[in-house]
């Protein structure tokens, strides 16, 4: 028995649900967003909630009910409330700014990344002044899959290193650094032995 799949998603003031088939229409004041259920996965409406059901209890089934639900309820909060993702750059140097709807980062390389914000998606950039202790990038929009594919090919731009931790990393994520190479003074190393 799934319990987040048989949980009913409520529907706030403000959202408009339909199901036409295999295909569940979300409408709210951010956005329009469709998802094509699988066969086996059948969604209802009933009295201001939406109910997801499945038509067997095969393995495959029972993982795709949790999951179908889950990406319905996920739709109704983007279309709501934008999902977001924060990134941080931590570097000497390291930048960002809008230009249009184009994110110019300055990260250590030779030239200027440019990256395109994608449709229904926006970029933020705060504390880009000198001397704060690192930028701050924001990605927002109303399909939490793609807000978190977005973020993750901005982050893929400047990998953090693991021996300085410089780099673009998600805000708090902890980067746990590696010991560089130390010399060895000793007999041998000082140059005693010959």
């Amino acid at each position: 028995m799934s319990r987040i799949g048989n949980a009913p998603i409520v529907i706030p003031a403000g959202v408009e649900v339909s199901v036409s088939g295999h295909m569940v229409t979300v409408t709210g004041p951010k956005g329009v967003l469709t998802l094509n259920v699988d066969p086996v996965i059948s969604v209802k409406m009933e009295e201001g909630q939406v109910l997801v059901k499945r038509k067997n209890d095969l393995k495959r089934v029972k993982a795709l009910h949790g999951l179908s639900r889950n990406l319905i309820a996920n739709m109704i909060t983007g279309v709501t409330n934008l999902w977001t993702k924060s990134l941080e750059l931590v570097g000497v140097g390291f930048r960002a700014q809008l230009n249009g709807n184009k994110l110019v980062l300055n990260v250590g390389y030779s030239h200027p990344v440019e990256v395109e914000a994608p449709e229904n998606i926006t970029f933020e950039v705060a504390d880009n002044t000198k001397g704060a202790s690192g930028t701050k990038i924001k990605v927002s929009g109303i399909d939490k899959a793609l807000v978190g594919q977005v973020a993750a090919n901005l982050k893929k731009v400047r990998i953090p290193d693991v021996y300085k931790g410089k780099g673009i990393r998600y805000e708090g994520e902890y980067i746990k650094k590696k010991a560089g190479k130390s010399a060895k003074v000793g007999a041998a190393g000082a140059g005693g032995a010959k």
